[in-house]
């Protein structure tokens, strides 16, 4: 079963890349937000808050799950 992923421009912002205005879009895909440039094909992820506390609590985390 395909996730639907709701993908939004994000107005004003500029590619750290490519330095185009107005090209980025995000979106979330498995509780990881995507931050993606249509114009140069840049690309960056963050995991959410809990995640990234869980890494940084212990170096050799396999997952996080959510009850």
């Amino acid at each position: 079963m395909s996730e639907k992923t709701r993908k939004r421009f994000i107005a004003g912002a500029v590619c750290p890349e490519c330095q185009t205005m107005d090209t980025l879009m995000v979106y979330l895909q498995n509780n990881i937000e995507h931050v993606e440039c249509v114009s140069c094909g840049f690309s960056k992820s963050r995991a959410d808050d809990k995640v990234e506390a869980a890494k940084r609590s212990s170096g050799n985390v396999i997952g996080v799950f959510k009850p």
